[in-house]
Formats: C-alpha cells, sequence, structure tokens
C-alpha cells in the first residue's frame, strides 16, 4: 500500500465518462503516494458514469482516502470550482478524466510545495499515441521535447496543482468559458505574481483523438475558447497573416490573369507542405506521415482561424463573470 499525503486534495470532473473513469481512478489507487482527498464533480451524467464510480468506493476507502462525490450541472470551469470549494485541504492537484497518471505523479507534483513559496506546479502530459495518424496528431496537441520553455509555460489541468488560496484570489476558474478556461485561469495566476514551479517528471498520460473529424472538433474548440478569452497564442497571428497574404495573391491573380502569380501561389503552397513535413517528421518517422503531417497542418489552420474569429465575436457578448 503506497504512503498517503495529507493536506493534499485531488478533484476532477466527469460528465458521460463510464468508458474512461475506471481506469483514471485506478490510476490513482496505484499511485505510490495517494492523496487523502479525492472530489469528483459529475455534470449530471446521463450514463453510467456514477454508477462506475460508487463501484470504487470500498476500493478507495481501503486506501484510507476520504472521498466525496458531488452533482452540479453546468461546465468544466464550473466543474472544478465546486470540487475545490468543497475540498478540505488547502492544496489541490488537478487532472482530467481520460488522462492516465504516472505512477508518481501525485508525489512529484506535490512536492514542490515543501517549498513554502512555491504556489503553483506545472506538471506535464506525453501523448498516447497508438497510430501514425494518432503520433502526428500529437506533434499539434503536445508541447513536443526539446521545446519546452519551463519559464513561460502555461500548465493544462491535465496536470497542474496550486494553493487553494490562489485559486481564490485569482477569481477560481472562469465559468464563463467553455474551453481554454484552464490556460485563462493559469494566465491569471502568472499575471497576479503567484510563484510557478515547472515540474516535468509529473507525468500524465494523454490519448489523442482517432480521426480527422475528431481533431478538427477539438482544434475548433480550443480555437473558440482562446478567441472568447481573447487569448492570443504567439503563432496565431502569423497563421492569419500567411492566409490573408495568400488570398491577396490569388485575389491579384485573378484579376490580372497572370500566370506568375498562379506559380508563386502554387510554389507557396508546395513550400508551406514541405515546412509540415519537416518540422514534425522526426517525431513520427514514418511514410504516413507524409499524408497525415500537411493534412492536419491545413486542417488545423482552418480550425483555428473559424474558431478565433468566432470566438473573438462571441467575446464581445459574453457576460465575464463566476
Amino acid at each position: 500500500m503506497g504512503k498517503k499525503i495529507n493536506k493534499i486534495s485531488l478533484i476532477t470532473t466527469v460528465f458521460n465518462e463510464e468508458t474512461e473513469i475506471g481506469r483514471f481512478i485506478e490510476s490513482i489507487l496505484n499511485q505510490s503516494t495517494v492523496p487523502e482527498e479525492i472530489v469528483i464533480v459529475d455534470g449530471r451524467s446521463t450514463d453510467k458514469t456514477v454508477d462506475r464510480i460508487n463501484d470504487y468506493r470500498l476500493k478507495i476507502k481501503e486506501k484510507g482516502i476520504k472521498f466525496k462525490l458531488i452533482s452540479r450541472k453546468g461546465n468544466i470551469a464550473t466543474g472544478r470550482n465546486e470540487a475545490i470549494k468543497n475540498a478540505k485541504n488547502n492544496t489541490i492537484l488537478v487532472s482530467d478524466v481520460g488522462c492516465i497518471l504516472h505512477r508518481d505523479w501525485v508525489k512529484n507534483i506535490s512536492a514542490p510545495f515543501e517549498d513554502k513559496k512555491v504556489d503553483v506546479v506545472a506538471g506535464f502530459y506525453e501523448p498516447k499515441a497508438n497510430s501514425v495518424f494518432e503520433k502526428c496528431l500529437a506533434t499539434y496537441t503536445s508541447v513536443m521535447p526539446g521545446k519546452i520553455d519551463p519559464e513561460n509555460f502555461l500548465p493544462s489541468s491535465r496536470s497542474v496543482a496550486f494553493r487553494k488560496s490562489a485559486w481564490k484570489k485569482v477569481s477560481r476558474y472562469p465559468e464563463w468559458l467553455d474551453t481554454c478556461e484552464d490556460l485563462f485561469f493559469a494566465r491569471e495566476l502568472k499575471r497576479n505574481g503567484f510563484k510557478f514551479k515547472f515540474q516535468k517528471n509529473a507525468l500524465v498520460f494523454w490519448p489523442q483523438r482517432k480521426n480527422l473529424n475528431e481533431a478538427f472538433k477539438q482544434f475548433y474548440n480550443y480555437a473558440k475558447g482562446d478567441g472568447t478569452a481573447r487569448y492570443i497564442r504567439p503563432n496565431t497571428p502569423f497563421l492569419f497573416l500567411r492566409y490573408v497574404l495568400g488570398l491577396v495573391l490569388l485575389f491579384i491573380g485573378f484579376i490580372t490573369q497572370s500566370t506568375t502569380s498562379y506559380a508563386v501561389i502554387i510554389l507557396l503552397l508546395v513550400g508551406y507542405t514541405l515546412w509540415s513535413i519537416n518540422k514534425n517528421y522526426k517525431y513520427v518517422k514514418d511514410p504516413l506521415a507524409f499524408i497525415y503531417l500537411p493534412t492536419l497542418q491545413f486542417m488545423s489552420d482552418l480550425a483555428v482561424i473559424s474558431g478565433m474569429s468566432i470566438g473573438f465575436s462571441k467575446s464581445f457578448s459574453v457576460k465575464k463573470s463566476n
């Protein structure tokens, strides 16, 4: 039986997660160090999620872990706030159902709090990919090895921990956002001067989407959340600029009927395609990547442009309060 850390609460939210919740809870119970408390908020699931959770009550109790299951309708930010509000401890660990926690996740993500000056621990996540498509997709959804900037890394709530007092200070997770709520929350923590500690070995495994349709929805929803929050990622302005220039060239070519303009457009498309392969092929190293990587590049571009545009328009009317 693993050691238990007192004064630590692990929280998560669920909604229709009957196929995933078991693996997630098992990964908590199999930790080398378990938290004192688990708080789960269910968003009024219509499947057997709650039954699956209740099946684990005895196992959780045998580990000596206090457990709360709360029903609260609302988005993920609402659920997280409800869970944190009901957590008894000041140190809060957060992950998402669907992820699998590394055996030492609880131990590693809570260790930095021994330093009283640390307010937020930014854990990390590793994409779990079972096919070439998923490996290619992971290069777009995840921070790949060698690209991590510990000083500026904003944690996802797949793997993060913070003091409850910091959560209160920044007015909690933003319930007016359905996506991007965790990055907005992390940005507010950093903006308010809370001390972050990047903990790369606080690792969770994150399964990737299975097909292009699911991937498009993922990119679109993330971008829509970014737009609603007016959170501009560093590469987003350049993405818009590329396509604006492309449209300008197309317009010039259409007006002038210049073969030179069309030739330039074709060369740029070929160059962009080769660039999309070259920048990520080393992470995949499979012939199918020559198809999947550029397809994902153009698809994600479309999803981000449309999602950001709609989200940014929405930002003018959304009520930004919890």
